[in-house]
């Protein structure tokens, strides 16, 4: 693959922050009076929309409204939200992709308001030429900023590489064209990704194993 740009994904992919995701859900489940949730079953129904991810938790949203209940949950998210670390070595292969002469950019369902303030806690901005995330915290997906990055960035889809961590990341490389490759240290369990018959790899490390074989040619 001829390689000249990456886009990541941030929760999950570059950011460690699967144990705050299910803090805060278990929070907000506590208050509706619904049954907690553990990583097994997390990273068995998490999946985009996450209005489809709520309704497996059990939400009755003829009761709650899907705003009031993601609301709550950001609330208790954003308490928390400079406490999960980047998942290891991810701030040293951003420096060495860059050293290569593969630029990059940041592709989220986070707000564009919380990215800015992430990218300047963990001091980030100097790695991305661009940032793209959400005008609102319901992550409803992200295929539709993914197709304006793609114009943004000028690059051919076969030039560009999407890692990610859950299955709608598989599926907003597909509809943007560009090649992909998953992380299951994130919000969705290894077999689950596998099951996309895609490049799925395990961790960090062995993500970067991959790249020295198939990108840096």
């Amino acid at each position: 693959m001829n390689i000249k740009h990456i886009v990541w994904d941030w929760n999950g992919t570059l950011l460690d922050d699967l144990w705050l995701s299910i803090k805060a859900i278990n929070i907000v489940l506590k208050h509706h009076n619904l049954p907690q949730v553990n990583d097994k079953k997390y990273l068995n129904i998490f999946i985009f929309p996450v209005i489809e991810y709520y309704k497996k938790l059990g939400f009755d949203f003829e009761i709650n409204s899907f705003e009031k209940v993601g609301t709550e949950f950001i609330d208790e998210y954003t308490k928390l939200q400079f406490q999960p670390k980047l998942h290891h070595g991810a701030k040293k292969l951003l420096k060495e992709v860059l050293s290569r002469g593969i630029t990059q950019s940041l592709l989220s369902a986070a707000t564009n308001e919380m990215l800015e303030s992430l990218m300047n806690y963990h001091n980030l901005h100097k790695y991305f030429t661009k940032i793209k995330g959400q005008n609102n915290h319901y992550a409803y997906g992200k295929t539709e900023a993914g197709k304006a990055l793609m114009k943004d960035l000028k690059f051919n889809p076969d030039e560009v590489l999407f890692v990610g961590d859950t299955i709608h990341d598989s599926e907003v490389a597909n509809e943007i064209g560009v090649h992909c490759a998953l992380i299951s240290h994130g919000h969705t369990h290894h077999e689950r990704l596998k099951k996309l018959n895609g490049t799925v790899l395990h961790s960090m490390p062995e993500f970067n194993a991959w790249l020295n074989q198939n990108i840096y040619l």
